[in-house]
């Protein structure tokens, strides 16, 4: 033991004290250190027979600091904020990062994700900006953008692929024919077709299904893909959206596929950063995670 340690007391013991000090109450600072009421009477039983001293009075229903009691829990509590101080002092300062996403892509993909990242990257302050608008990386202090669209985006830009777009048909599995595993294209003459601002329904009954629009289904338009998504589940309608996006409740069978065919889109999904980020590392970090997160999806 050094000369600097034989001094101090039993640092439990200095813990048990300042937070009885602070609740008067054993018990509310045996929850506050995640013991029992019994170790921080006992650890501070232990504090005052090493110093020698009463630092509590036992009252019939509460704590009383001693003379002794109130001068000293100051100064312990002063010595813990520094050694919090200090310990703050040397860890790295977070590195702030903005990414820019759709408000369907950070709802439906990034964020059941985001748990995952602040584990695995507790030093990274993440930013989330969400927009249909396509951001500019300079004016908008953007770092890393998921865009959808065809590459080359920009000459100081470098794009990876994440997802291709295929378009699929969803619904409610309550919209299914009882014994049905899907609808057929007739079945669409008084439904109700959920679409985003791309309309991509007579599209994809053409290429899928070679044929046109039912004259009876009626038409209900979002601005957003996630809203159609919700409104699929909720019983409200057919969507047509990426199926990367409605994976997830495919899988919980939330969502079933509503007819057979993939529409494959003319946009693709892509991680977008500038070729000289002001953030490289970071930036490089998140660009390499989002690329980690694809998972491969059932023909």
């Amino acid at each position: 033991m050094t000369p600097g340690t034989s001094r101090l007391p039993p640092l439990n013991g200095l813990r048990a004290f300042e937070a009885a000090a602070r609740h008067l109450n054993f018990r509310l600072a045996a929850e506050e250190l995640s013991v029992t009421q019994a170790a921080v009477a006992q650890q501070v039983r232990g504090l005052e027979a090493y110093l020698g001293i009463q630092l509590f009075e036992r009252l019939p229903r509460r704590l009383a600091l001693t003379e002794q009691g109130r001068a000293y829990a100051p100064e312990v509590r002063r010595a813990f904020e520094l050694l919090a101080d200090a310990t703050s002092a040397l860890r790295p300062a977070p590195e702030r990062l903005t990414i820019s996403v759709t408000p369907t892509f950070a709802s439906k993909w990034l964020i059941p994700r985001l748990p995952e990242f602040v584990e695995a990257h507790p030093f990274v302050d993440l930013r989330i900006l969400a927009s249909e608008k396509v951001s500019d990386f300079r004016r908008d202090d953007v770092d890393i953008a998921v865009r959808q669209g065809n590459p080359p985006f920009g000459p100081e830009l470098e794009s990876d692929l994440l997802f291709v777009q295929e378009l699929i048909a969803v619904c409610s599995p309550i919209l299914l024919p009882q014994g049905a595993a899907s609808l057929r294209p007739a079945d669409l003459d008084g439904q109700v077709l959920l679409q985003d601002a791309h309309d991509l329904w007579p599209r994809f009954l053409k290429e899928a299904h070679g044929v046109g629009v039912p004259a009876g289904a009626r038409k209900l338009r979002f601005n957003q893909t996630s809203l159609a998504i919700d409104a699929a589940m909720a019983g409200q309608g057919i969507a047509l959206v990426s199926r990367f996006l409605a994976e997830p409740e495919l899988k919980s069978s939330r969502l079933v596929q509503a007819l057979p065919g993939i529409l494959r889109g003319q946009a693709d999904f892509h991680v977008v950063a500038p070729r000289h980020p002001r953030r490289r590392g970071s930036t490089d970090m998140v660009r390499r995670w989002l690329l980690e997160q694809r998972q491969e999806l059932p023909a």
